[in-house]
């Protein structure tokens, strides 16, 4: 047994957090595990008074204070569930809980921290502004800040997972599959497994766009991404914890990537066997889950996914219900140019069989050709995909392949309608912060200077909102583009090449 396993091991047998959280179900997903042929067990903590496992660390800290610690009140910077979990630790505890959240974070998530009797204060568009200014409270007022993975008392309360998951499971597990984000959740259980039976592979889930932990592990050392998606903002964290860094290195087998689709897909798996909707940080471990069980090709292993938060607003629903399809590879999205003539139409729908088709997007454009956008249900895997393509190419019909085309994904498949040619345009793909202003402070950068030739913006309940925005851009003008795109500091990425946008936008 390792030194960190050991100290952990102490730790998590002595931390208490009974008073606060509930023993959540070890539950078998009976379809998944059908499908998968495995045993796939579901550690269902979205179940938790807060909706998430947060609560747990929260409270094993604040437990812990001293009389005069507690008389000051203690201080935290969240978007979301450890606000919640300080806020209900604070409310059982007697302990006055002041959270700082970005002003980009849900009403439903502040209205839920103001319930549960804590102040919420909101400063700055992101976490690190939040997180920042509630360090200079914590100087200015003498609170007691609670870190929501970076510390020896909150990783063990996450800890205590999975001593509930060796107690619960009747079956020897082969494989623990959890979420990442900060760390503190990994960190806990990874030490405990590893003290107790260090053949069970412990395995860390990461957005591809959110890898904290995955770039720490291959630097050797925590390092601070420029960038993170906010899709799953339970775990969008730019750096690992210092701590849960020292223990992962040590107990973590290995940390797995997965996409937003493949989240998405996640999402729809819990939902059938259990009828609950997990948040998307939240499913993770399913996602990762179903990564590893492909890659390994595994058979009759008993696996188990923490479910770690069901802290969802409902306006997501809607993008992450068109994103399942793709991401369970049950769907393939097409663009395939046939002849504009007559009877080409129904030739081509001849050629796709009896293939159930989910989105069908065409206008003319073109004397010549027709370019349509067209969605069609296949058998989970790449196997169908890859024999459509090549029917398609057999029979005659250009096609391209746009499955796991994002700005296809996100805007194309809603501005189908025909290609028109505009000087020196330059399409971009944006991610706006949702608040007051944002759409104005793009325009006064941008739209003084330059014409803005098309406009799509979608929201899918995240902190920002996707744009693709058409610009036109003479070549000379090109540098002072740039450098207003970085005094402007959106995250953006350039599609003017995009196949998508050649294809239905630009010709």
């Amino acid at each position: 047994m390792s030194d960190v396993a050991a100290e952990y091991l102490s730790r998590i047998l002595r931390a208490r957090v009974s008073d606060i959280a509930i023993e959540t179900p070890l539950e078998r997903a009976d379809r998944l595990s059908t499908r998968l042929g495995n045993t796939v067990l579901l550690k269902r903590e979205g179940l938790q008074p807060a909706f998430s496992f947060k609560v747990r660390g929260a409270y094993n800290k604040m437990r812990q204070l001293d009389a005069a610690a507690r008389r000051r009140g203690v201080i935290a910077a969240s978007a979301g569930n450890h606000a919640q979990g300080v806020a209900m630790a604070g409310r059982a505890l007697g302990i006055e809980a002041l959270i700082v959240m970005p002003t980009t974070t849900p009403s439903i998530k502040v209205d839920a921290v103001r319930a549960l009797g804590a102040q919420a204060v909101l400063h700055g568009d992101s976490f690190d502004d939040a997180y920042a200014h509630a360090l200079e409270l914590e100087a200015r007022d003498g609170r007691v800040f609670i870190h929501p993975y970076d510390d020896p008392d909150v990783i063990a309360g996450q800890g205590t997972i999975a001593a509930e998951i060796l107690r619960q499971s009747a079956e020897s597990i082969d494989a623990l599959f959890v979420p990442v984000g900060g760390g503190g959740l990994i960190a806990g259980v990874a030490a405990y497994f590893k003290a107790l039976f260090p053949e069970i592979k412990v395995i860390g889930v990461e957005p591809n766009d959110s890898n904290c932990l995955h770039a720490a592990l291959a630097a050797g050392e925590p390092v601070r991404l420029d960038t993170v998606s906010l899709f799953a903002d339970g775990v969008a964290v730019r750096q690992v914890g210092a701590e849960p860094f020292r223990i992962a290195r040590e107990c973590v087998d290995e940390v797995l990537l997965v996409s937003t689709d493949e989240i998405c897909a996640a999402i729809k798996d819990i939902f059938e066997d259990t009828r609950a909707i997990a948040e998307p940080a939240g499913a993770l471990g399913v996602a990762g889950l179903k990564r590893w069980v492909e890659r390994e090709g595994a058979r009759d292993r008993t696996l188990v996914a923490i479910e770690s938060g069901a802290n969802l607003n409902f306006d997501r629903l809607r993008y992450i219900s068109e994103r399942t399809e793709t991401g369970a590879h049950a769907e393939v999205l097409l663009a395939v140019r046939i002849p504009e003539e007559k009877g080409s139409f129904r030739r081509f729908c001849g050629a796709l069989g009896n293939r159930a088709i989910t989105e069908f997007n065409y206008r003319f454009s073109d004397a010549a050709r027709a370019d349509i956008f067209v969605g069609l249900k296949v058998s989970a895997g790449d196997v169908e995909r890859r024999a459509l393509l090549d029917a398609l190419h057999a029979d005659g019909y250009p096609v391209t392949d746009l499955t796991d085309n994002e700005v296809a994904k996100l805007h194309i498949r809603h501005l189908v309608g025909g290609r028109v040619r505009v000087p020196d345009e330059v399409l971009t793909r944006f991610e706006f912060p949702e608040r007051p202003g944002a759409l104005l402070r793009f325009l006064n950068e941008l739209g003084e200077r330059w014409n803005i030739s098309l406009f799509h913006y979608r929201n899918h309940g995240a902190a920002t909102g996707r744009v693709l925005a058409g610009i036109q851009v003479p070549a000379a003008d090109a540098a002072e583009f740039r450098a207003s795109l970085a005094r402007l500091g959106y995250e953006h990425v350039d599609e003017t090449d995009n196949p998508a946008v050649q294809l239905y936008l630009t010709g």
